[in-house]
């Protein structure tokens, strides 16, 4: 079983760097969680380097946009790694026509990039980040589009890994959850996000940009997503805090307060990627 923590600070000595994810951890899309980004400003405070690292699939600046318009604190990171900036890369290297699947905000992701999004009938791979329409729409609805990128094996670019996320109080289909589906009828999906090591590189090279040459001992990757924030930060080496009041809250909580019965049978369902830590939030001091 993870030990179980109640405020960050309580294990800060061990740890110089926080890469911390973003939806879940630190706001729900909507409303922010203010002990959180109180945690991350103290942490910086007490000589900590954040590092926001996050499935998103704009690149960050249209994240820091976001964070102003929701009203997360400038001061609670250093820098941040979403999955669009590195999914551009492998875009770089993609066949020059893409057929997008997703709202017009992220459009963005492609901005400079020698690429032209094309009718389906016209395109060489499918760039995804996410459904068009992720308030209403399901991947069954994904379907037959699906089957006709996979008799033409098209291969498809999925900017965010994520399967679901919180938005307010109601859980939302990501790109991954697409990626996921196209996998499952033989189709081959290109991916960089978390869990995948390519986030995690860009991140530790932000890091030592910042700090200079860090030890992964040193570094603290903390989530809510056990597929993606704790299975990318085992599979990168490195120590792990669970996020307990995130997309998984439905498997154990009992109310308002976690059965650590029911959290100790999802970690064995979970065993061959642990945490190290888990809290109910994200806190520092009393």
């Amino acid at each position: 079983m993870p030990r179980k923590i109640d405020r960050l600070d309580e294990i800060a000595s061990a740890f110089d760097v926080l890469l911390c994810d973003v939806w879940g951890v630190v706001h729900n899309g909507i409303n922010p969680f203010p002990q959180a980004i109180e945690a991350l400003v103290a942490a910086r405070r007490a000589g900590k380097t954040v590092v926001m690292i996050t499935n998103s699939p704009r690149p960050a600046e249209g994240v820091i946009g976001q964070f102003a318009a929701i009203g997360v604190d400038a001061e609670a990171w250093d820098d941040i790694v979403t999955s669009g900036d590195v999914t551009r890369s492998l875009v770089e290297n993609a066949p020059r026509k893409l057929f997008y699947i997703g709202p017009e905000r992220d459009r963005a992701l492609v901005d400079g990039l020698d690429v032209e999004l094309v009718d389906e009938d016209q395109a060489e791979a499918v760039l995804c980040t996410g459904p068009f329409h992720d308030e209403t729409e399901t991947p069954d609805d994904y379907a037959a589009m699906l089957s006709r990128f996979k008799a033409r094996d098209l291969p498809f670019y999925c900017a965010n890994p994520d399967q679901v996320v919180e938005r307010g109080e109601r859980i939302i289909y990501c790109a991954g959850a697409l990626g996921s589906a196209y996998e499952a009828i033989g189709g081959v999906t290109r991916i960089a996000g978390k869990p995948h090591r390519p986030i995690y590189d860009e991140a530790i090279r932000r890091v030592e940009a910042l700090r200079g040459e860090t030890a992964k001992a040193r570094m603290l990757a903390v989530g809510d997503g056990m597929g993606t924030d704790i299975r990318g930060a085992v599979d990168a080496g490195l120590d792990a805090l669970f996020i307990a009041r995130g997309i998984h809250a439905a498997d154990y909580y009992q109310g308002n307060r976690v059965d650590e019965d029911r959290l100790a049978t999802f970690f064995e369902h979970h065993r061959s990627a642990l945490p190290t830590y888990w809290s109910e939030g994200l806190s520092w001091g009393k």
